[in-house]
């Protein structure tokens, strides 16, 4: 931080020469302003002064030119009319002295002429026109005509001497105020080149030193990151000019060095991603080579394994039907255990091989109505349905693309668990319904069975494993490992709904066709309660609108659907409700 403190920084920098420039600049104007009131009371001194007393000195010529020519005429008529301008003359003079003196102010060689014009006007009066006006009126004309000698001539003659004296006064001071305008207009013209001059020089130190100081640094610190931006984050970013920018340079180049450390570490872990992604794949090879190898195995195993226990097991009945009552107890126990599990070991290949051929044997995806599946489910369970009197319903389900023979076997499996892991007493009931989930039909067998506990919810699904013995519920345990193979095989999944009140509830997912998810989406701005109430579109149909199957054999409790939502078919002994 010390180091940053060594040189002005930009704002400090740019502040002093602003005020300097300011100082500079308000010195002119005040000085501009001086001169040019100055200037202006010039002016106003050559304009309202000195050109009004040069007028009022002609106005007091002209008067006394009046007077003496009055005097003159009326010295050869003795008309007391030709008096009348000498009046006049005499106001007109006394009024312009007091003009003059007020205007003439300000300049006392202006009022020392005008006293003198005044002075000798006086004179004039009391030495000639007066003596030549009372010698007229008591001698008359003659008389008075013979007091205007040379001598009067030559005393006005002084009045207009001094009243020429007073015009070059009045010149010779506005010729002075004159002057002092010039001078003034010139200084301020001097001032205003000053200020342009300060404007201009200031302009240029300014954009120098932002040129050195902001620009220059700038534009070196842009150059750097670039560089960096293309790549070379090892360089090292190092400021110049004023502090701000040192530091701003020290805080890139910190960036720079964690985004440095950081490309380094997002290096080695792609390049570890990298590495056991390779691993990740060759395993993957591996693994499904394997995985290849086993079906391949296990399905030649099966197959293979098929004729040996049709003989093992023909010949073990044989003997059980031959020698049955005839060897000891023991011996009839022994048989009765190698035809079981011939027999059980017949069962698991069979359902091996079921499972191995999933995927492998297909006949391609087509448009398949799962109500029809439903149905045929319905018939291939009817035995089963029948011995543990339970019914089978099922909402309107939709159509999707599969493998029909898959499908009938995946809610085959699900019906026959539902049926077969009932409660003591109480007869099964198993609905069956489906509803639209974003681009999936999410599909659920429900049922009022002995249920399966959250621990062991994902356990089921894996092959061959069992939650009771086989005495107590037969079966090789690997139903609900074919449901899952077939459910994935149609990009869906499958998994146990734990938070079922009662019994068991498992659902899977499959993909929906386009135009149902189109029809779906745009029924939604329709309303809440159209959305909710349509079977088809939501999936959870009400309970009244369901498929109903499965009946005692004798019919003693028959249940019907609502009117006009139901189709029959007969299947043995039962009735099915399809609605």
């Amino acid at each position: 931080m010390s180091a940053y403190q060594q040189g002005w920084t930009l704002r400090r920098r740019v502040v002093v020469l602003l005020g300097v420039v300011l100082v500079l600049l308000l010195g002119l104007a005040a000085a501009e302003a001086t001169l040019a009131a100055k200037n202006r009371q010039n002016i106003d001194a050559v304009l309202l002064k000195t050109g009004p007393l040069r007028v009022q000195a002609q106005e007091l010529m002209s008067a006394l030119l009046d007077q003496e020519t009055a005097v003159r005429g009326y010295a050869l008529n003795a008309d007391r009319n030709d008096l009348g301008p000498y009046q006049e003359g005499l106001r007109r003079e006394q009024a312009t002295v007091v003009e003059m003196r007020k205007l003439a102010v300000d300049y006392p060689d202006v009022l020392r002429e005008v006293g003198v014009v005044e002075q000798r006007a006086a004179q004039w009066r009391t030495a000639v026109a007066e003596p030549v006006i009372a010698t007229t009126e008591r001698s008359g004309p003659s008389a008075g005509q013979a007091l205007i000698t040379d001598q009067t001539r030559h005393q006005f003659d002084n009045i207009r001497s001094a009243v020429d004296t007073l015009q070059g006064a009045i010149l010779e001071v506005r010729k002075e105020t004159a002057d002092k305008v010039n001078a003034t207009s010139n200084v301020l013209v001097v001032l205003l080149i000053i200020a342009a001059l300060v404007v201009a020089v200031a302009g240029a130190v300014m954009l120098l030193s932002l040129d050195r100081i902001l620009i220059r640094p700038l534009a070196g610190l842009v150059d750097q990151v670039r560089a960096v931006a293309g790549g070379n984050y090892q360089h090292h970013i190092e400021g110049s000019g004023p502090p701000e920018f040192r530091r701003l340079a020290d805080d890139i180049d910190v960036m720079r060095q964690k985004i440095a450390r950081e490309l380094d570490e997002v290096r080695e872990a792609r390049e570890r991603i990298e590495w056991v992604n390779s691993q990740l794949q060759k395993q993957a090879e591996e693994l499904t080579r394997s995985n290849r190898d086993l079906e391949q195995f296990a399905y030649v195993a099966s197959h293979d394994l098929q004729e040996p226990l049709r003989k093992v097991a023909s010949f073990c009945q044989l003997l059980q039907r031959r020698y049955a009552g005839q060897l000891d107890e023991r011996a009839d126990q022994y048989i009765a255990f190698a035809v079981d599990g011939a027999q059980r070991m017949q069962r698991l290949i069979n359902d091996l091989l079921a499972f191995s051929r999933i995927g492998r044997l297909t006949t391609g995806f087509t448009e398949v109505d799962l109500n029809k599946v439903m149905g045929d489910v319905a018939g291939q369970t009817e035995a089963a349905r029948q011995y543990a009197d339970a019914e089978l319903t099922w909402d309107k389900l939709p159509v999707i693309r599969g493998e029909e023979p898959l499908l009938t076997n995946l809610l085959a499996n699900l019906v026959s668990n539902s049926i077969k892991f009932r409660r003591p007493d109480v007869p099964p009931k198993v609905h069956v319904s489906a509803r639209l989930v974003d681009d999936e039909w999410e599909i659920s067998c429900r049922d009022n069975g002995i249920g399966i506990e959250p621990e062991f919810a994902d356990k089921i699904f894996v092959i061959f494993q069992r939650l009771h013995s086989k005495d107590a519920y037969p079966g090789t345990g690997i139903g609900l490992a074919i449901v899952k193979k077939i459910v994935e095989y149609h990009g869906g999944r499958v998994w146990v709904d734990t938070d079922s009140p009662e019994g068991t509830t498992i659902r899977f997912t499959l993909p929906a066709l386009p135009e149902d998810v189109a029809a779906a989406r745009a029924a939604e701005p329709a309303g809440d309660e159209e959305s909710t109430g349509d079977g088809a579109a939501t999936g959870d149909g009400a309970e009244d609108a369901a498929v109903s199957v499965a009946r005692q054999p004798d019919g003693t409790a028959r249940e019907e659907t609502p009117e006009g939502a139901a189709r029959d078919s007969e299947t043995g002994g039962m009735k099915e409700t399809v609605g």
